[in-house]
């Protein structure tokens, strides 16, 4: 009941919170805020945030959505810096564009004990082409300084009033107060669909509003010719949504996450029908199976498949050399693989068409996989696309064709179905780039069937570390060291290793782990696809332990301790999403100084979540002059639910804890009498 009442307390709609804030009016007191008092960890906080989202009718043109942004935020420190650079998609077809219009701001700074504020510039906001559908605009306000103030406003005009973009009602930094409206048309059927834990209750109101319009009629005939105009007026109600919140928290990241703006409040409008005044109904609400057969017939998708001509010569090579199914698929996917070059570029849709990409050598995700598809099916292989969400693009709401902006291939070799997609170097059957490992697929046939299929691997995929290890009494450590990968683990090591020297990778590598010095090293199936990648060392390191009279103290794991949880909140809403199964595995053999001996060992431990979703094992040994310690973390589903969040964070815990205990050894007797006997000597 308490918690119900902060929620009606904080994020009710209600004509109390309404504000009147006017642009320019910047305070004393707001420039000499030094933090926010709800979140001292914000390194800015918006004062104040006002988005109206309007139908305006334009004679000969129709409605366009027209939203006014006005936006004030506090930036305390330079880690709030970021926040003062603004950005705007801006989608156009054709000649029909949107527009980002009437741009106005200023930087208001605390000089002296007076304000001083810095004008936005018209040539500090830029257009650069992102596709040829969108364009963003971006602009940086001026003069941003710790403790100051920016405010901007602008508006943003849509000829495509159909398509209202998320509305988003968190963002990444708190926000003190916010009015954020949209006012519909009683023509247009809009159904809201809501995201996100923060319990907004909107505010709901009818009002009434006219379109004005000039009409003109000819009279007289063709010799007299005269013609009238008269302004008309049409009445209709206004539906109008208001979301009125105060104190909202920011969006705080958190470790494996697929992507947090699923998880942030907003709204989305689905545009259900349209029916003007004497007019049909016309719907617009769909289904997935609408949405897929739209993107089957499309010229940038179903008709990309149909063509071949452009890589027979190529495929008739490639088939003279090898027999039987699955060869031939391998041969197949190797060659595209290895002959296209990603742009960068996510889409289910061809950027210029796979003949043209093809040709070009370049293309996006589309290009290059429906081309797969096509050259697999030329060889008489069932393949068939797959449409998928990536992580970034979230989890879609309600069917939309912007639902799917990914696909790869689906390869049916007898009893098993592979996954497929060329537009990585690094990957290979079944082991699809992790921005496609999100939902669900949709797999279309030939025929424009299609099935629901889930695209996440199941297999693990390991790290493993082994290493002996001798202990000197100066506090350091040396040894050798034998690390592998292997699935995952080797698609984003070879990932990021072959983007950058060895010698560059290596000094990361030593600075990541405390300042481990490397020599001797050595690294196998580094570009060899499907086999694990194993690197070979020597290491030297120091202030490993403490060395205190007679005791000697250590963490057995050194640099490979989990020194933090990186689960930080006390509740989690949203699932843990690891992306794939994984298992980290060290196994380390310590050799005793000569002279010492064990004198405490930390506990044994086993650990395992619900319902098998993972475990933890730990165990150290004395054998002989040898400490042999295991530690092994199994997470064996890549997804699990936020109900089971507090289990997995009380399981890091207990891995820190546990990986912290020091292991202590104490000089043996015969080592005391022998120093006792050299020094009466």
């Amino acid at each position: 009941m308490k918690n119900l009442l902060l929620l009606l307390c904080i994020f009710t709609a209600s004509l109390s919170l309404a504000q009147e804030v006017k642009f320019g009016k910047v305070s004393k007191a707001e420039l000499s805020e030094a933090f926010y008092e709800k979140d001292s960890s914000a390194s800015a906080v918006v004062l104040f945030r006002n988005i109206s989202h309007k139908f305006n009718y334009i004679q000969n043109d129709g409605f366009h959505l027209v939203t006014h942004v006005h936006e004030r935020i506090k930036i305390y420190n330079k880690n709030g810096f970021d926040y003062a650079t603004i950005s705007e998609a801006l989608y156009h077809d054709g000649s029909t564009r949107e527009a980002l219009q009437g741009l106005k701001g200023y930087t208001y700074t605390l000089e002296e004990g007076e304000i001083v504020k810095t004008k936005l510039k018209s040539s500090e906001s830029f257009t650069s082409s992102v596709n040829k559908y969108y364009d963003q605009e971006k602009f940086t306000m001026p003069n941003v300084k710790e403790g100051c103030v920016i405010e901007y406003q602008y508006r943003l005009d849509s000829p495509f009033w159909y398509s209202v973009d998320e509305i988003a009602l968190q963002l990444d930094i708190p926000v003190k107060y916010q009015d954020v409206s949209i006012a519909i048309p009683e023509y247009f059927s809009f159904k809201p669909n809501f995201k996100g834990y923060l319990g907004v209750m909107p505010k709901y109101s009818k009002s009434n509003a006219k379109i004005n319009y000039t009409s003109k009629t000819r009279t007289g005939n063709r010799m007299h010719a005269r013609t009238n105009f008269s302004n008309e007026a049409i009445d209709y109600t206004l539906n109008t949504t208001q979301f009125l919140m105060e104190d909202v928290p920011a969006l705080k990241e958190e470790p494996y996450v697929n992507d947090m703006d699923n998880y942030r409040a907003a709204v989305n409008y689905e545009l259900q029908y349209v029916q003007f005044p004497n007019s049909i109904r016309e719907s617009y609400s769909t289904t997935w199976e609408k949405v897929v057969e739209k993107i089957y017939k499309s010229d940038y998708f179903g008709k990309q498949l149909a063509l071949s001509k452009y890589f027979r010569d190529d495929l008739a090579q490639i088939m003279a050399n090898v027999q039987g199914d699955a060869d031939l698929a391998a041969a197949i996917f190797h060659h595209v693989q290895q002959r296209m070059s990603w742009n960068g570029l996510n889409s289910h849709y061809t950027y210029n068409g796979v003949k043209e990409a093809y040709k070009e050598k370049s293309g996006n995700t589309a290009d290059i996989n429906l081309m797969l598809a096509a050259m697999l099916r030329e060889a008489g292989l069932e393949a068939n696309p797959v449409l998928i969400s990536t992580r970034d693009n979230g989890i879609p709401l309600f069917p939309t064709r912007e639902g799917f902006n990914y696909v790869v291939v689906a390869l049916e070799l007898g009893e098993s179905m592979l996954f497929l997609d060329a537009s990585n170097k690094y990957t290979k059957p079944n082991l699809l780039p992790i921005r496609a490992l999100n939902w669900m697929g949709r797999v279309i046939k030939k025929d424009g069937t299609h099935v629901s299929v889930g695209v996440r691997p199941r297999s693990l995929s390991r790290e493993g570390n082994m290493a002996d290890i001798q202990l000197n009494l100066d506090g350091t450590i040396e040894g050798k060291m034998r690390k592998s990968y292997t699935e995952y683990r080797a698609y984003n090591f070879r990932n990021i290793y072959n983007k950058v020297s060895e010698e560059d990778y290596l000094e990361k590598f030593e600075n990541k782990h405390g300042g481990i010095e490397v020599s001797d090293y050595t690294i196998k199936n580094r570009n060899t696809i499907g086999k694990p990648i194993t690197e070979d060392f020597s290491f030297y390191m120091e202030d490993q332990l403490a060395v205190t009279g007679d005791k000697i103290y250590f963490s057995p794991l050194f640099f490979h301790t989990m020194t933090e949880n990186p689960f930080k909140l006390e509740d989690r809403k949203f699932p843990i999403d690891f992306a794939y199964p994984w298992r980290d595995n060290c196994m380390f053999t310590i050799t005793i100084p000569q002279g010492y001996e064990v004198d405490f060992l930390p506990e044994s431990i086993k650990m395992s979540l619900p319902e098998n979703a993972g475990s933890f094992v730990y165990r150290l040994a004395q054998k002989g002059n040898k400490i042999q310690v295991m530690a092994d973390l199994k997470i064996n589903e890549a997804l699990i639910p936020a109900e089971s969040y507090a289990v997995v964070k009380e399981l890091f815990s207990k891995i820190v804890e546990k990986e912290s205990e020091k292991v202590v050894l104490s000089k043996t007797s015969e080592n005391e009498h022998t120093e006792r006997s050299a020094g009466g000597r």
